[in-house]
């Protein structure tokens, strides 16, 4: 464990928040971007050892949170249909699209599969041939790659009995989409260490220079997260607004070339829908024509489906820094991990989810 046990040192975890608490000049809101980063800023309590000048906000960085109920209720509806089987990562599973989940279908008689990888359901679509096979391609940049590879096998083994439901999600143009609200105060960003490691950090660079605000590509443990603050803290206190990388041991500016590359073949960018925000432009991938007819939404007809999101969440907020999760009324309340209103506190690396599971809650009722 040496090598992960060194990013959760607390002796080194209390010298860099002193540091913090030294550099701190004026008040400042921090936004981590990826969910990740949120459950270990919450799990390990990081954000109750910051001063008081620096407020950590939370960000649009969990792709289940921000998948669009629309989509989700395409997902159900394909998921139903007796010729499916509808295969997807776990934690899409508990997400509540308007008439319950996938859970709740696959009790019902659907044929939902856990998969862990796409290409393990180009194996599924060779064992039924006289099944469909669909994965739910969701997520950012991270699993874009993987995604790819598998509609580019399919196509390549003439699986036509294959096909994705898309709903991939960009980072870059929703940082913009903060940044241009007249709800921001965010003043610094710690990027997105996974999608970095496949994209790199190059196009952060322009939106640090356009808009005046520090990018900082953080890890996920600890120690990653508040040397990164310190990093965008030193960066504010002199006035700089660069892209840096605490992420070293995983991130390069360049990303992974090859990566990108298979996902540019298959994929394109567009606007997107995100859950509880909104369509933000050229913020999504779909399909490139070339491989449409690999496309669940266009095969069995379901894009038509355009639901309405429950009024009482306010995971949107959540999702774009303005509040905090024990900011809604709901929270802990009608809305539990039992009885969710919206992803943010089912999905793993949910806002609402991290503040629920490591019991901040209990603290304010407390209070």
């Amino acid at each position: 464990m040496k090598y992960l046990d060194e990013y959760r040192d607390a002796g080194l975890a209390g010298k860099l928040a002193e540091q913090i608490r030294r550099t701190a000049t004026r008040p400042a809101a921090l936004m981590e971007i990826c969910g990740g980063q949120t459950h270990s800023i919450v799990k390990y309590g990081l954000d109750e050892l910051l001063p008081r000048e620096v407020e950590l906000v939370h960000g649009p960085g969990c792709p289940v949170c921000v998948t669009p109920l629309e989509m989700l209720d395409r997902a159900h509806a394909i998921a139903r249909r007796p010729e499916v089987i509808f295969c997807s990562f776990g934690d899409m599973l508990r997400v509540p699209g308007s008439r319950g989940d996938l859970f709740q279908i696959k009790a019902e008689g659907g044929d939902v599969r856990v998969v862990y990888s796409p290409l393990d359901c180009l194996k599924l679509a060779r064992a039924h041939p006289d099944r469909q096979v669909v994965f739910f391609a969701v997520g950012f940049e991270t699993t874009a790659p993987a995604n790819a590879m598998a509609v580019w096998q399919a196509r390549a083994q003439g699986l036509a009995n294959f096909s994705v439901l898309v709903s991939h999600v960009l980072v870059p143009p929703a940082i913009t989409g903060i940044l241009e609200s007249p709800n921001n105060r965010v003043q610094a960003f710690l990027g997105p260490g996974h999608v970095c490691a496949v994209m790199g950090w190059r196009e952060y660079e322009p939106l640090a220079a356009r808009y005046r605000v520090p990018v900082v590509i953080t890890g996920f443990e600890p120690v990653d997260l508040l040397e990164g603050i310190l990093m965008a803290v030193r960066q504010l206190a002199q006035g700089r607004a660069e892209v840096e990388n605490q992420y070293a041991r995983a991130v390069t500016r360049e990303g992974n070339p090859e990566a990108q590359r298979r996902m540019f073949q298959v994929f394109e960018t567009c606007d997107r829908a995100w859950r509880g925000i909104g369509v933000i432009p050229e913020s999504g991938y779909r399909l490139r024509p070339e491989f449409q007819e690999f496309d669940a939404g266009r095969r069995f007809e379901v894009e038509s489906i355009r639901p309405e999101e429950p009024e009482a969440c306010i995971s949107g907020l959540v999702l774009q820094g303005v509040k905090k999760p024990h900011d809604c009324p709901a929270f802990a309340k009608e809305c539990t991990p039992q009885t969710p209103l919206g992803a943010t506190m089912v999905s793993a690396e949910g806002a609402c989810a991290a503040y629920y599971n490591y019991g901040r809650h209990l603290v304010r009722h407390a209070e």
